[in-house]
C-alpha cells in the first residue's frame, strides 16, 4: 500500500487499538473504565486529530474499528460503550470531512476473539477475588462462574477467518468508493444487529435476557 499511494501523500489511517474485559457494571472499578476509554475511544481520536491535516491535504481515508458489539452488550458493556461511542465520533467526523473529500469507514467485526486474541477466556476465580466486598454480598461465586462460562463459550464460537476483517480494511482503504460501515460477521450476528437497530428496546432486551438464561 505504500509503494501504491507514496505518489500522493499520506493517504491513510487506520485506527485499530482495542482492548477487551468482562464483567457487570459494578465489577469494574471507575480505574477500568477510564483505561478503556483513554485506549478506545480517545486513543483513536487523539490519533485521528494529530494526523487529520495530512488526511484534508492529500484528500484521504480513515478507518475505524468497531464492533457489532456497539448494538448489544452479552457480559462486555465497557468493551460496547467504548464501540457505540467511537461509532457516533465516526458518524459526526464522516459528514464533516465529506467537504475536504476524506472518507470515513467503519469496520464492524463480528466475534472473531479467536483470530484477534483481544479478548482471552476469563477466569471466575480471578473475578471473584477482585470483587468488592459490597459486590460479593449481593452476587454470589456460582453466579460469576455461570456468567464467565456463557462468555467464555461465546469466545470459543467466534471465527478464525481474521482475513475477512483485513480484506474488509484494504477495501476501506483502496476502493474508489468504499462503505460507511463494513460488517464483517455471521448471519446470527448480523440478525442481532437488525433486531436490536428496528426493533422496540424491550424486544432486544428479551432476546438477550432469554440468551444470558441459557
Amino acid at each position: 500500500l505504500l509503494s501504491h499511494f507514496s505518489s500522493i501523500g499520506f493517504w491513510g489511517l487506520v485506527n485499530n487499538a482495542g482492548i477487551s474485559t468482562f464483567g457487570e457494571t459494578g465489577w469494574l472499578p471507575m480505574e477500568t473504565y477510564e483505561k478503556f476509554a483513554d485506549v478506545n475511544l480517545l486513543g483513536s481520536i487523539r490519533t485521528t486529530l494529530a494526523f487529520l491535516p495530512l488526511l484534508r491535504k492529500y484528500k484521504g481515508r480513515i478507518v475505524f474499528m468497531s464492533s457489532i458489539i456497539a448494538y448489544f452488550t452479552l457480559g462486555n458493556g465497557i468493551y460496547s460503550m467504548t464501540k457505540a461511542a467511537i461509532e457516533k465520533f465516526c458518524d459526526a467526523l464522516r459528514l464533516e470531512m465529506k467537504k475536504f473529500g476524506v472518507q470515513v469507514c467503519i469496520i464492524q467485526p463480528g466475534n472473531y476473539a479467536p483470530s484477534t486474541k483481544i479478548q482471552p477466556p476469563v477466569s471466575a476465580e480471578q473475578i471473584w477475588s477482585e470483587l468488592s466486598e459490597e459486590e460479593k454480598a449481593v452476587y454470589n461465586k456460582e453466579y460469576v462462574e455461570e456468567r464467565a462460562n456463557f462468555f467464555n463459550s461465546i469466545l470459543s464460537e467466534g471465527s478464525t477467518n481474521g482475513y475477512e476483517v483485513v480484506d474488509a480494511m484494504v477495501d476501506a482503504l483502496t476502493s474508489p468508493a468504499p462503505k460507511a460501515r463494513y460488517m464483517v460477521a455471521k448471519l446470527k450476528e448480523k440478525a442481532l444487529v437488525f433486531v436490536c437497530a428496528l426493533f422496540p428496546t424491550v424486544v432486544m432486551d428479551s432476546v438477550l435476557s432469554y440468551a444470558l438464561s441459557k
